[in-house]
């Protein structure tokens, strides 16, 4: 399996398991924010976007900037609180294990930026950019 899967696998089962607001949807399958069921949020849909590589040595050695999108949808009221709340949450869950599991020192995940989606209440919208900056040797990927 390629590192860009293991990465993304790795973001979905952390903010599976995230705490309050713990989410009740975590997929890489869209789905329509407008049919799915109140019971279903907040609802998060991690997707894998631009990767960027370059070398580090002539030999072997590359380095990869892989980015996801994690779009988390809200609803209800105090909209403005709740989409503050989860993109706290989302950065913090993410931040307790910046190497998505593998334990590589040269590996780090950071939120890049963040956008907030015009929506109709009682839905809210936020767009969390993440990216993944890692190393690995040509032909292991």
């Amino acid at each position: 399996m390629s590192l860009r899967e293991d990465f993304a696998k790795n973001i979905v089962a952390v903010l599976k398991n995230m705490q309050d607001p713990k989410p009740a949807l975590v997929t890489r399958e869209p789905f329509d924010v407008e049919k799915i069921a109140i019971t279903q949020f907040p609802a998060i849909l991690v997707q894998t976007t631009t990767e960027v590589r370059n070398d580090i040595s002539m030999n072997i050695s590359r380095q990869g900037y892989i980015s996801y999108t994690v779009r988390a949808f809200v609803r209800g009221t105090e909209l403005d609180t709740k989409v503050n709340d989860i993109v706290e949450r989302i950065e913090e869950t993410l931040d307790e294990d910046r190497t998505r599991g593998t334990n590589n020192r040269d590996m780090v995940t950071r939120v890049s930026s963040i956008q907030r989606i015009e929506r109709l209440s009682p839905l809210a919208e936020v767009i969390v950019n993440v990216d993944v900056r890692y190393r690995y040797n040509k032909g292991s990927t």
